[in-house]
């Protein structure tokens, strides 16, 4: 069964004397296709040693504690890393607080501090990983302190998608651009965001599509304009096909940037609850309607078009949910 060291363990240890283990290490953002292969080898490994699965990540971002706060806009919370990490089978996540006296730890007295205690005999590390101050810790370094303290170095071949490496930029690019096809098939899941559902301007309702209008989330947000969206709101069973409206509402000359979803298929009062909304496919861009009665329109094609979007997605929905290892649709418009 899978347990999680969180909140992190004190930043002088994370723990006494353990079992023997399989450890990986990194930040993880996202989870993506090459985060999953590093962590489903690890298990593997583990499990071919009769060893524990062990994964170390970071909190917060180093580049937030080395970059004067200017890490990038993580695309996974937390939680959801958390998550993702221990759905892929793992026996325990462990969480080690990045400081500045953590990031100029040399890589020898980071294994000393922080890997013996794990009793750590394997160590499986991604194609560009480095530890230790100023990444001076790379493969051959890490091979070298593996015979000093006995444990074994494994180095993942990079992860290629679509033609070049999956990474957490290249993901994050993607998003940013709106393309979340893209982001998908590189993460093997849809890219999402999480909020909880709050009062709007009640314009949606007025309109004859009600929306749910949710608090900016902490995670990368795609840029303004129409999702077909999947939404999972606390208390309600499963994913609800959805369309989403990212933007500033300029038909009505608003200025405050909101993420609005229409929820084809499920009515009711939500507020105060935790919206979940999972990016399938941006229908269109947000721009200026002559009126609402335009709008309305607009918003019809809309829902039909997501509906065409999400059924053909259904399938890869339901691929792209994360195992443990084995035992635009239309011309441009506006706003939604």
């Amino acid at each position: 069964m899978c347990t999680a060291v969180f909140p992190p363990a004190p930043a002088s240890g994370i723990a006494g004397r353990r079992p023997a283990s399989a450890l990986t290490i990194g930040n993880f953002d996202g989870v993506h296709l090459g985060h999953q292969a590093l962590i489903r080898r690890t298990c593997a490994v583990a499990r071919a040693a009769g060893q524990r699965s062990l994964v170390l990540t970071f909190w917060p971002h180093p580049r937030a504690v080395l970059g004067s706060g200017q890490a990038p806009p993580p695309l996974t919370s937390r939680e959801e890393r958390r998550r993702r990490i221990l759905a892929l089978g793992v026996d325990e996540l462990l969480e080690l607080p990045f400081t500045p006296a953590l990031a100029i730890t040399a890589p020898e007295e980071f294994i000393r501090q922080q890997l013996m205690p794990l009793n750590v005999r394997h160590l499986l590390i991604g194609h560009d990983f480095s530890l230790g101050r100023g990444r001076s810790g790379g493969p051959d370094v890490l091979r070298g302190l593996g015979e000093k303290y006995s444990f074994g170095v494994e180095q993942l071949e990079p992860v290629l998608q679509l033609g070049s490496i999956v990474s957490s930029s290249r993901i994050r690019r993607c998003v940013a651009e709106g393309d979340v096809e893209t982001a998908a098939a590189l993460l093997g899941t849809f890219h999402s965001c999480e909020g909880s559902i709050a009062h709007g301007m009640g314009r949606g309702r007025g309109l004859g599509f009600p929306t749910a209008n949710m608090t900016l989330p902490e995670t990368l947000l795609p840029p303004s304009g129409v999702y077909a969206t999947l939404a999972r709101v606390d208390g309600l069973p499963g994913a609800r096909q959805a369309v989403t409206n990212i933007g500033r509402n300029p038909t009505f000359d608003g200025t405050a940037l909101s993420v609005e979803s229409f929820l084809l298929d499920a009515h009711g009062d939500f507020y105060g609850r935790t919206l979940r909304l999972e990016f399938v496919a941006r229908l269109r861009e947000e721009r200026r309607f002559d009126g609402p009665e335009a709008l309305m329109r607009q918003i019809a094609q809309d829902v039909a078009c997501a509906r065409r979007q999400l059924a053909a997605a259904r399938t890869a929905a339901d691929d792209m949910s994360l195992q443990p290892c084995p035992a635009s649709c239309g011309a441009p418009a506006e706003e939604a």
